[in-house]
Parts: structure tokens; sequence; C-alpha cells
């Protein structure tokens, strides 16, 4: 007996492709309700095709927009950034010279640093969203869906919100400190943590290096109050401690003579000090002297050397006219 066996057809496997068809039919949906893409799509006689080649003009022209955008928006922070790294002289109401010009050179220099900084920053926030933006919209066009892919993101951009809430903070505390200029690198400041040299400031961390030569890496979000030392000029002064016997009027005399040497002597004039120093007179009156302070007005992070300068001298006008100084509590 003969037995006939009928093979089996084979499994048919689902097709993972799109449906051409459906794709096509959502499209011509999309672009007729799109007045952009129905205009188009009238431009090649409604042919069958007409739809997707519209929808593919659009998505073009939505890209080109999009990257002109983003061109404008970069030429637009590059002109504002120029403009905020050049400005007037902030040392015009001292005395023109070398120090000042000095001064004027440095804080150019600084402003100029966070113009850029702070417009790179602008131009990477620009085109992230003009982007962003640009490729949603094509992906609206083109009928996909972006509800799930928006609610992803929103899910996604809160658990990294929750996990990295120190980091956004030294971030946005960078960006505020380069916004106000409330340091740069070469000042002397003292940042709570730690106190040194700036040698490197950059949005998340400040690089410091004390008297020890010691280095500090100071997150920005942990500072909350900066003392900077160096920010347009500095003051350096001097008590005098005097026996109470001592002729005031004298003293002052003798201390004003030192104050016009130094104002005379050309390399502290051009290179240190700023304008004239000062004599306050009795700043103090302790229980065993007389207190005369000398004050001068220097470049930043140039009071501690006018300081040794002003004690020296100061000593060596008291030996000479015979006037000891007292020893204070």
């Amino acid at each position: 007996m003969l037995l006939l066996v009928t093979p089996s057809p084979p499994p048919t496997t689902p097709s993972v492709l799109p449906d051409i068809d459906k794709v096509t039919s959502q499209v011509a949906v999309t672009c007729q309700n799109d007045p952009v893409c129905s205009t188009i799509a009238g431009i090649f006689n409604n042919a069958a095709w007409a739809p997707l080649a519209a929808m593919l003009v659009v998505v073009v022209l939505i890209l080109v927009l999009a990257f002109a955008l983003r061109n404008v928006a970069h030429r637009v922070i590059t002109r504002v950034v120029n403009r905020a790294a050049t400005g007037g002289s902030i040392t015009s109401r001292f005395r023109k010279g070398a120090a000042t010009d000095s001064i004027d050179a440095l804080l150019h220099e600084r402003r100029k640093q966070r113009a850029e900084t702070m417009g790179s920053v602008l131009k990477h926030i620009a085109s992230i969203v003009i982007l962003g933006t640009a490729v949603l919209t094509v992906l609206d066009r083109l009928t996909i869906p972006i509800a799930p892919l928006l609610t992803s993101v929103g899910i996604l951009g809160v658990a990294i919100g929750f996990g990295a809430q120190e980091l956004v903070k030294d971030f946005i505390a960078g960006m505020f400190m380069l916004l106000e200029d409330q340091y740069g690198v070469g000042d002397v400041i003292d940042a709570g943590p730690a106190v040194g040299t700036v040698e490197a400031v950059t949005l998340r961390v400040t690089r410091l290096r004390d008297v020890d030569g010691r280095v500090w890496y100071v997150r920005n979000g942990t500072i909350t109050r900066v003392g900077n030392e160096s920010q347009g000029w500095s003051r350096a002064f001097m008590d005098v401690p005097v026996a109470y016997d001592a002729d005031v009027v004298s003293v002052k005399v003798l201390l004003e003579h030192v104050a016009e040497e130094i104002w005379a002597d050309p390399e502290l004039r051009e290179s240190k000090i700023v304008e004239p120093p000062q004599v306050f007179g009795v700043e103090q009156l302790s229980d065993s002297s007389l207190v005369f302070r000398i004050s001068a007005k220097t470049l930043p992070s140039a009071q501690a050397e006018v300081a040794r300068e002003l004690r020296l001298r100061v000593k060596t006008a008291l030996d000479t006219a015979g006037i000891p100084m007292v020893a204070t509590a």
C-alpha cells in the first residue's frame, strides 16, 4: 500500500518590517492636515507618491531652518560675548600710569575669559534646545509617536535630578560665580574650606594652592562665601604704636614724610602703588601706647610687599628720630 505524505507548509514568521501601506496612509493623512505639506503635495499634482515626497521636503525644510536658527543664535551670542569682553577702564578714577594700566589689562583679560566661558555654555544650550525641538518636530511629522519618548525622557530626567543634585548645584553655582566675576585665576581668595591662590576655575570645581604648596579642589556648590584679596585693588597698612609721652605732631609729620618717600619711589609708584599713601593719625588708644596708622592702596596681591616696605621705612625713620616703638599686647 502506497501512502502519500503531503509536506506541511513551512511556518510563517511574522514580518518585522513596517507595513508600508499603513505608513503611507498615515503620512498622507498627516500631510493633508498640514497646510505646508499639502501645498507642496499640490505642486506634484497630488500623485500617489506626492505625500511622501512633500513630507520629505518638509523634514528637510525643518532641519535647514533649525540649523539656520542655530547659526543665528550662535552669531548673536558671539556678538554679545565680544561686547561684554570689551569694556571701559575700571580704574579710571585712579591716577593713570603703569600700575593702573596693569590693573586694566588684568581685569580686561578676566572679563574676556568669563565672557568666553559663558558664551560657550550659552551656545551649547541653544544648540540642544533648537536641534532637540527640530528632531521632535520631524518625528511628529513622520507619524512616530513622541509622547512615550517624552515620558521616558521626563522619568529619566527626574531620576538623574535626584541622583545628581550635588552636581547640578555645583554647575549652577559655577555659572553664577562666572557671571558675577567673584574670582578668577591668579586671585588669592578665602573660600571657607581652603585659602590660597586660584589655579583653575571650571563650572564644577575651583582649584586652589595654599602657602604650603598644597592643592585644594573645592566644589563650587560648597562655597557659601568668598573673600577675594586680589580684585580691583588691595590695601596695605601698618599700625605704629608709640609711647604716650611722644609728640603726636612730630610722629604724624614723620609718618607723612615716610609716605611721601614711598610715593616718590619710582619702582613702587609705577608697579605697586596706585594712590599716595595716607596717614590717618591716632587710630587707637591702648593702655600703654598711641597707635598711628599709615595706609597705601596697591595693585591686587601687592599689599604684602608694600606692607613690608612700609614697616622697614617706618622703623628706620623712627630709629633715626629717636622715637621708640611700644610693644602692644
